[in-house]
């Protein structure tokens, strides 16, 4: 396994930060707001290693889990991590590894890199969804009305628009 330059780790702690700043843009819905994290999250994976991608969401994730307010709605700690939205937070260290990981083994082309992507938001909503059920104690549908349905058109744009800027930005990177 290669090892961690000090490059990939100055792409990590930037993701880190950049993860914290895109969760904060949001239009505040009644029980999970829409925000920029899953964007943020797609072009992480889209343009680092997925070791590198796991270390920069986890980072992410830790910096939250001990009390900096890095989540959604300037929120953090233990009780919103394993709160109702816990899980889509999990989901998006997941995403980011898969994103990576997809783009690694199918390449790097536009349509490639949006059905890995798609993939790794559906395993990030299939995730969250879970959890949300689970401490809810929704069903399947009304958890769906909730958490999936009204994210899908603006996650479908995040998608494609993430795709274009991994394919743009991967070039400035590689240098």
């Amino acid at each position: 396994m290669k090892k961690i330059t000090v490059k990939e780790m100055s792409y990590c702690a930037l993701f880190a930060a950049l993860m914290a700043v895109c969760s904060q843009i949001q239009i505040p819905l009644p029980l999970i707001p829409i925000n920029l994290a899953i964007f943020a999250v797609l072009l992480c994976g889209g343009l680092l290693r997925p070791v590198c991608a796991l270390l920069a969401l986890g980072t992410y994730v830790l910096l939250g889990l001990v009390g900096v307010p890095v989540f959604a709605g300037f929120k953090a700690g233990v009780g919103t991590l394993f709160g109702n939205t816990g899980g889509y937070i999990v989901g998006y260290v997941l995403a980011a590894y898969l994103t990576a990981l997809f783009r690694q083994r199918w390449g790097a082309s536009y349509p490639r890199l949006c059905v890995g992507m798609a993939v790794s938001v559906l395993v990030c909503y299939a995730f969250g969804t879970v959890w949300f059920m689970v401490l809810s104690g929704n069903g399947l549908w009304v958890s769906l009305s909730y958490c999936v349905l009204p994210f899908l058109p603006g996650d479908a744009l995040k998608i494609l628009l993430a795709a274009l800027l991994t394919r743009r930005l991967q070039k400035a990177l590689c240098r």
